[in-house]
C-alpha cells in the first residue's frame, strides 16, 4: 500500500468492495458449508482474514467489521460453523452431563477442523476473485466461542499470524451454562494478539478475560470498553441484546436475564463498532502491513485515538 495514502483504522478503507455467497464441501466430513467473502474490488494480493462468529450466531454476525476491513485493503472470509447443521453436533436438554461434554469436545475440534477447511479451500488457487489472499498473511478474528476459535487455531495452524479476540471464551472457570470449552495456548510460532473485550460482559466477564490475557504468549495486548456487554461484538447491538435479555435460558443459565443490564445503561453499537472496527484494523495494519501509524495507535497515540473517535475504553493496566 501507498503509505502517503493510508487513512486512519477508524475510518473506512479506500478499496471498493464485492461480496459473494459461495458453498464448498468437505469431503473428508461430507459437510457443505455456506462461506461468504468480502473482497477488494481490484486485482492484488491481499492479507486473508477468517472471521468466527459466536454460539448462536452465523457467518454474517459482524458485517460491520468484515466490510471495513475488505474496504482497507483484507480478503475477509467467514462460514457458518458445523453446529449449525450437522446433527452430531447438536444439542439437547436431555443429555447427560457426560453426552454433553463429549458434545463440547465435538463441537470443539469441529470449530478449528471448520477454520483448516476454510483455509485450504480459500487457497487452493482456484477462486475468481481478482483478489488474490496472500498464504503469508493469515490472520483471524472471532467473538466469544468464535473468540476461542481464534484463540485456538494456532494451536494446530502455523499458517495464521494473527489474532482478534473479541470477549472470547476459554477461561478455567466459566459460570453455568457457558461453554467450558478450553485452551492449551501451545502456539508452534509468534502469533501477535489483540484482545477487545467488554467491561461489564455478563456472560464472560473480565476475570476471565485478565486469565487468557496472562497465559497467551509473545506480543499481546487487551483493549476494553466501558459500559459494554457481551453483544456488542455482533451488528444491530441494541436489538441482539435486548432479544438475550428477553431469552428463555435452561435453569443453568437463568442468571444471565438478571445479570444483563437494559441496553439504555450501556453504550450504544455505534460507538461499540467504531471501537472494534478501528482497533481490529490498526492490529492487522500494523502486523500485516508495517504501517507505522496503525503501530501508533495501537502504543503511545491509543488514548488520543480512543478520544478523538468518542470512544471510552482503556488499555488494560492503564485504567485511571
Amino acid at each position: 500500500m501507498n503509505r502517503s495514502r493510508y487513512c486512519s483504522p477508524f475510518e473506512r478503507g479506500r478499496f471498493p468492495t464485492g461480496v459473494r455467497t459461495i458453498e464448498a464441501r468437505d469431503a473428508a466430513r461430507d459437510r457443505l458449508f455456506t462461506c461468504e467473502i468480502w473482497y477488494p474490488a481490484e486485482p492484488g494480493t491481499f492479507p486473508l482474514i477468517i472471521f468466527s462468529h459466536h454460539s448462536g450466531g452465523n457467518r454474517l454476525a459482524a458485517t460491520f467489521l468484515t466490510t471495513h476491513l475488505a474496504s482497507r485493503g483484507y480478503l475477509v472470509a467467514a462460514l457458518d460453523h458445523s453446529e449449525l447443521f450437522a446433527p452430531e453436533l447438536a444439542a439437547s436438554r436431555a443429555q447427560t452431563a457426560a453426552e454433553r461434554a463429549a458434545l463440547i469436545r465435538m463441537l470443539s475440534r469441529s470449530r478449528v477442523q471448520d477454520v483448516g477447511f476454510l483455509l485450504d479451500h480459500l487457497l487452493d488457487g482456484r477462486s475468481p476473485d481478482p483478489a488474490i489472499p496472500d498464504p503469508d498473511r493469515i490472520g483471524i478474528v472471532g467473538h466469544s466461542i468464535g473468540g476461542w476459535t481464534a484463540l485456538a487455531v494456532p494451536e494446530t495452524d502455523a499458517r495464521v499470524r494473527a489474532v482478534v479476540a473479541l470477549a472470547p471464551g476459554g477461561a478455567s472457570n466459566p459460570k453455568p451454562g457457558i461453554i467450558p470449552a478450553t485452551l492449551t495456548f501451545a502456539w508452534s510460532r509468534p502469533v501477535a494478539t489483540l484482545y477487545l473485550v467488554a467491561e461489564q460482559d455478563v456472560c464472560l466477564p473480565l476475570a476471565g478475560m485478565y486469565e487468557l490475557f496472562d497465559r497467551t504468549p509473545g506480543s499481546k495486548q487487551m483493549v476494553i470498553l466501558r459500559r459494554a456487554d457481551h453483544l456488542h461484538f455482533v451488528d444491530q447491538v441494541e436489538q441482539a441484546h435486548e432479544r438475550m435479555r428477553a431469552t428463555a435460558f435452561p435453569p443453568e443459565a437463568s442468571w444471565i436475564n438478571r445479570e444483563m443490564l437494559p441496553i439504555a445503561d450501556l453504550c450504544s453499537g455505534h460507538e461499540a463498532h467504531r471501537f472494534i472496527r478501528g482497533l481490529t484494523a490498526a492490529h492487522f495494519d500494523a502486523v500485516f502491513k508495517a504501517e507505522p501509524e496503525a503501530q501508533r495507535v495501537l502504543g503511545e497515540d491509543l488514548p488520543r485515538a480512543l478520544a478523538a473517535n468518542s470512544i471510552d475504553a482503556y488499555e488494560r493496566d492503564c485504567r485511571r
